[in-house]
């Protein structure tokens, strides 16, 4: 009966949020998002820090997937894999965004994003809730991402975009996964790194929120570059999760 009633406290909370974001009107893009403090150029490349920080996010991706072999829970690899090509993806999506920041190359940073997301997600349903769940969730959940992009770009091309759809798909798996960290045990992803990933994409929203103060602050690197590297640590932390720990591997 115990189980039964975290079920329902997931699902209440899961559909209390998105009536809740249904309340709202619809949010459109601000055009105000694509000014960003640091527009430096180096190497011909504009906005070049902007650029250059989405590296790791290719790096610690690839470096994920060589790491399929070391995965605490094998029945995990396909969430795993489609994180880490998600994340590998990033790096190419918003590298391309940020050379030339408006609404229509936005679209590439976040398409990738949205899979990554969901995969994560639907791994953390899988390793603590339900595996048959949580696996016959990936495709669908992934699918809901790719289209929550795809009605957003709609909404656009009519004058009035709407990105709540979007805003559902980062934000309430950030509601939810803490909560299911504390009600229930997993044996595929570590929740001392899990943790540590939030804390992490914690502060790169914080960064990317005071761009222009970080950059006016140490003069050297602003804060939606600092975003990046962060978001990029917080990846690393994800995909320590999922591998075994040098303790079990004794």
């Amino acid at each position: 009966m115990r189980v039964l009633y975290k079920n329902l406290l997931i699902v209440a909370v899961a559909a209390a949020a998105i009536a809740g974001t249904f309340q709202l009107d619809p949010i459109p893009q601000d055009p105000a998002y694509h000014d960003f403090a640091d527009r430096r150029e180096l190497f011909a490349i504009p906005n070049f820090w902007n650029v250059a920080t989405n590296l790791p996010f290719f790096f610690i991706g690839a470096f994920g997937l060589t790491r399929l072999r070391r995965l605490a829970s094998p029945t995990l690899g396909l969430h795993y894999a489609v994180f880490c090509t998600g994340m590998g993806l990033v790096a190419l999506g918003s590298s391309y965004y940020h050379r030339d920041p408006s609404t229509a190359t936005l679209i590439w940073d976040r398409l990738p994003m949205t899979v990554a997301f969901m995969a994560l997600f639907a791994a953390v349903v899988a390793d603590r809730i339900s595996w048959f769940f949580g696996r016959a969730l990936l495709w669908p959940l992934v699918a809901f991402g790719i289209a929550s992009i795809a009605w957003w770009i709609r909404t656009e091309a009519t004058g009035q975009g709407d990105l709540r759809l979007y805003a559902i798909v980062q934000f309430l798996p950030l509601l939810l996964i803490p909560m299911i960290l504390a009600m229930w045990r997993g044996t595929g992803i570590r929740s001392g790194w899990l943790w540590s990933a939030i804390a992490a994409y914690a502060g790169a929203k914080l960064f990317e929120y005071f761009d222009a103060v970080t950059l006016n602050a140490t003069g050297v690197m602003s804060g939606h570059s600092l975003k990046h590297l962060f978001a990029a640590l917080a990846v690393w932390c994800v995909i320590r999760a999922f591998q075994i720990s040098p303790a079990s591997a004794l």
